[in-house]
C-alpha cells in the first residue's frame, strides 16, 4: 500500500476519494458522501466548481509560474479586488494560512522594533489556533499540538478570548505591539464572541498604538455571511490574514495590511517563491468574483435555518447542550467527548469533524441547497441519536 511511504502525521480514515461535485465526494467504489466540512473550510464553492476548474485549466495552459521578481498581472488584479472588498490597502500572497500568519507576526515584530521595542510581544487568545509552523504554533493555544516542540518561539502573551478587559490590562506592558485574534475560533470549537468584541479591540489598539491583526483563515471568504467576518462590525484591522476558501482547493494565502501596518514591509523584508503565482491568483480571483456575485448573500439565512433545524431535531437529547453558528460555521456542542461521531457519520455517508473534544464542527459548502441542508440535518441527527442511545446502554 502506498500509504506506508507517507510520514504518519495524520490519523487517516479508511476511505479514498477520487471525484467531487458540489457538496458531494465519491470514493473509489463510486459511493458518495456529503462533505459537511468542505475540506475543513476550503471548498466554499463546493468541489470542482465549473468556473474555478475552467480558470485553472485555461491558466495552466498559458502560464503557471514566473517569479515575484517580475510583475504578475493576475496577482495585481486579485490584490485590488481583495482590498476593494475589505478596505485594506495592500497584500502579500503566500501559499497557506500559516504562512500568512507568519507574515503577520513578522510585521508586528518589525513594527515594534522600529518603535525601539527590542523584544516585541503579540497578545494572543486562549483557545486560539493559528497554524503549525514554529511561530504560529507558539501563538496557538493548544498544548497537545505544541507538545515536544519546545522551546517555543518567545514574544507572545495569552489572555482569555471574548474579554476586552483582559486585553486592556496589557496596556501596562510596554513591549506589547499587536493583538492577534480570530473573529470566531474555529479549531477551538466554533467559539463566537459577543457583539462588539472586534470593535472594542479596535479601540484598544488605537488607544495603545498596537496593531489589530485578524486571523480570518477560516472565517474569511464568505464563511460567516460577510466576505470577511470583521465587515460585520465595520472594523478595518491593521493586518488581516486569509487562506482556505480563497482558492477553493488551490493553495493560496494572503496577508492584507492597512493603517499602521501599511509600509512596514519593504523590499527584502519578506518573500515567497510560489506565493501569488499566476495560477493561484487566477483561480482565487474567480473564487472571489463568484462568491461575491450571489453566494455570500445567502449564507446567514442558510446558517440560521440549519441552527434552528438542528435545535428542533435534537431538542429532546440531554447530551446536546447547545447549537451555535456564525453564518455557515456551525457547532453542535455535546456534554461529553464524541470523537467517535466522525466514524459513525462516515458510515452514514456523511463527512463531519469533531474539535475541542466535544464539538461537532460543520463547515458545509456555501452553495449547499435547501434539499441538501435537510439531508444534512436528517442524517447527522440520526447519527447523534445512535450515539446517544449507545451512551445510555454503556
Amino acid at each position: 500500500m502506498s500509504h506506508q511511504y507517507l510520514i504518519p502525521t495524520y490519523a487517516r480514515q479508511p476511505v479514498a476519494f477520487v471525484r467531487g461535485e458540489g457538496v458531494w465526494l465519491f470514493d473509489e467504489n463510486g459511493d458518495k458522501y456529503m462533505d459537511a466540512i468542505s475540506g475543513i473550510g476550503v471548498c466554499n464553492l463546493g468541489h470542482c466548481h465549473p468556473a474555478v476548474s475552467r480558470t485553472l485549466a485555461e491558466q495552466a495552459g498559458q502560464l503557471m509560474h514566473t517569479s515575484n521578481l517580475y510583475r504578475i498581472p493576475a496577482q495585481e488584479s486579485l490584490a485590488q479586488r481583495l482590498c476593494e472588498l475589505s478596505g485594506m490597502q495592500s497584500v502579500f500572497f503566500s501559499n497557506s494560512g500559516a504562512e500568512a500568519n507568519e507574515a503577520a507576526i513578522k510585521i508586528a515584530r518589525l513594527y515594534g522594533n522600529r518603535k525601539g521595542i527590542t523584544k516585541p510581544v503579540v497578545a494572543v487568545m486562549e483557545g486560539s489556533f493559528h497554524g503549525r509552523t514554529m511561530a504560529t504554533l507558539s501563538a496557538t493555544a493548544n498544548a497537545k499540538v505544541q507538545e515536544g516542540f519546545g522551546p517555543l518561539v518567545e514574544g507572545f502573551v495569552r489572555v482569555p478570548f471574548n474579554d476586552p478587559d483582559a486585553v486592556a490590562s496589557l496596556a501596562g506592558n510596554p513591549d506589547v505591539v499587536a493583538v492577534l485574534v480570530e473573529p470566531v475560533q474555529g479549531e477551538g470549537g466554533i467559539n463566537i464572541p459577543n457583539a462588539g468584541y472586534l470593535t472594542a479591540l479596535r479601540q484598544l489598539c488605537d488607544q495603545n498604538d498596537w496593531l489589530l491583526m485578524l486571523d480570518e483563515i477560516q472565517t474569511g471568504n464568505g464563511r460567516t455571511g460577510h466576505y470577511f467576518a470583521c465587515m460585520g462590525e465595520n472594523v478595518v484591522p491593521d493586518v488581516l490574514t486569509t487562506a482556505k476558501g480563497l482558492g477553493n482547493g488551490f493553495p493560496i494565502g494572503a496577508c492584507l495590511v492597512a493603517g499602521k501596518a501599511e509600509g512596514v514591509f519593504g523590499p527584502g523584508n519578506h518573500g515567497s517563491t510560489y506565493g501569488g503565482n499566476p495560477l493561484g491568483c487566477a483561480a482565487a480571483l474567480t473564487v472571489v468574483n463568484t462568491l461575491t456575485d450571489d453566494v455570500v448573500d445567502s449564507v446567514n439565512d442558510k446558517g440560521a435555518w440549519l441552527k434552528h433545524a438542528f435545535e428542533t431535531a435534537l431538542a429532546d437529547l440531554p447530551l446536546v447542550s447547545e447549537v451555535r453558528n456564525k453564518g455557515l460555521m456551525l457547532a453542535i456542542q455535546l456534554d461529553r467527548p464524541c470523537a467517535e461521531l466522525v466514524n459513525l457519520a462516515r458510515e452514514a455517508s456523511l463527512l463531519i469533524n469533531v474539535t475541542a473534544g466535544s464539538v461537532v464542527r460543520l463547515l458545509p459548502p456555501l452553495v449547499i441547497s435547501q434539499h441538501e441542508m435537510q439531508m444534512l440535518v436528517d442524517g447527522l441527527s440520526g447519527v447523534i441519536r445512535h450515539f446517544a442511545a449507545a451512551q445510555e446502554v454503556a
